[in-house]
C-alpha cells in the first residue's frame, strides 16, 4: 500500500489550513498514494491549550462540512483520507473524532478518541466526552484500518484490541509537543520514548504503524504558558518495528511510504504471540489496579 503522510503547522487561519491540506494530498495522489493520513484536529490550532466555551464553536457535525469537504477530495483524487474532526454531536456533547472517508467521498466510518488527557496545555477533558464506539476497525477499499487518536497511542490494550479485530494497520493522528520549560535532554527523552512505544505496538501485533502529527509552535492564548512546539517527527514503522520513514522534527512535509501489508503475516508467523497468549490468565487487565486486591 503506498500511503501519503501530511506534517503540516496550523495557522488560526481555518481556511489556509485546509486549503494547504487539500494542496497536499492533490500532490501525494498524482505520486500515487491510496491512502493519506491527516494530524489530530488539522482544522485549526490545537485549541486545547485553554478552557473556553468560545472553542466549541468549532464543532461541526458529523457527516458535515468537513466529511463534504475531506470526501470530495477523497473522490477527486481516488484515494483513502483519514482525518480528524472536533465533533459535535449533541449540545453539550462532543467528541475528538476520527473520521475515514472512502475513494468514492462516503464516509467509511468512523472512531472517537477512548483516552482523553488532562494536562497543562491538554486539557482535553474539557472538551472531548471520551468515545463510546470502541476499538474497531474500519473497513475500506484499501484494508481494515485500526485507526485510533493521539494519547490512545500509549496505550498497549488499545492496540492489541484493534489487532485482534482484525485491524491490517494501525493509524493515530496526532498532536504533541514539548513543553519548553523542560532541558533539551529531557525533550528528546519524551519523543523517543512516543516513538518507541508505537514502534511496540508494531512489535507486538505484528503490524505496521502509521503516525502523523502537527510541526511548528503554536502560542499560548491565555499566556499561563508558553506555548506548545509540536514535535513532528511523524512516521511510518513495519510490523517488525522497523522505520520505513520518520519526518522531521521542525519542518512540514508530505511523504508517500511504501508499506508492504502481506509481510505482516510472516512475521506474525515468525513470532505468533497471538497463538501464545495466555488470555485465560489477563482477567486483572481490567482492573484499575491490583496490589492490595488478591
Amino acid at each position: 500500500m503506498k500511503i501519503g503522510i501530511i506534517q503540516q503547522h496550523n495557522t488560526a487561519n481555518r481556511q489556509d489550513n485546509c486549503q494547504r491540506l487539500a494542496d497536499s494530498i492533490a500532490r501525494l495522489a498524482a505520486q500515487g498514494a491510496e491512502l493519506v493520513v491527516l494530524q489530530e484536529l488539522h482544522n485549526s490550532l490545537y485549541f486545547c491549550q485553554v478552557e473556553n466555551v468560545d472553542c466549541f464553536d468549532l464543532a461541526e457535525p458529523i457527516p458535515g462540512p468537513s466529511t463534504e469537504y475531506y470526501g470530495a477530495l477523497a473522490r477527486q483524487h481516488g484515494v483513502v483520507i483519514v482525518t480528524s474532526l472536533f465533533e459535535r454531536r449533541a449540545p453539550g456533547l462532543y467528541h475528538n473524532t476520527a473520521v475515514v472517508l472512502e475513494r468514492d467521498g462516503s464516509v467509511a466510518g468512523k472512531y472517537r478518541k477512548m483516552h482523553i488527557p488532562d494536562d497543562p496545555a491538554y486539557y482535553e477533558k474539557f472538551y472531548f466526552t471520551p468515545g463510546d464506539i470502541g476499538f474497531k476497525p474500519i473497513d475500506t477499499s484499501v484494508g481494515r484500518l485500526g485507526v485510533m487518536v493521539c494519547w490512545d497511542q500509549w496505550y498497549p490494550e488499545a492496540a492489541r484490541l484493534m489487532a485482534l479485530r482484525g485491524a491490517e494497520l494501525l493509524i493515530y493522528p496526532t498532536a504533541i509537543g514539548y513543553e519548553s520549560s523542560d532541558t533539551s535532554d529531557e525533550q528528546q527523552r519524551q519523543r523517543e520514548a512516543w516513538t518507541t512505544v508505537q514502534r511496540g505496538h508494531a512489535v507486538a501485533n505484528g503490524l505496521p504503524v502509521v503516525t502523523v502529527n502537527r510541526v511548528g509552535y503554536e502560542p499560548d492564548p491565555s499566556g499561563q504558558t508558553r506555548g506548545i512546539q509540536f514535535w513532528g517527527s511523524s512516521f511510518v514503522a513495519g510490523p517488525q518495528g522497523e522505520l520505513l520513514y520518520r519526518a522531521s522534527e521542525t519542518d512540514e512535509e508530505e511523504q508517500l511510504v511504501e508499506v508492504d501489508l502481506a509481510h505482516s503475516e510472516q512475521v506474525r508467523r515468525w513470532w505468533p504471540f497471538l497463538r501464545d497468549r495466555r488470555i485465560e490468565e489477563y482477567g486483572g487487565i481490567t482492573h484499575r489496579f491490583l496490589v492490595g486486591e488478591d
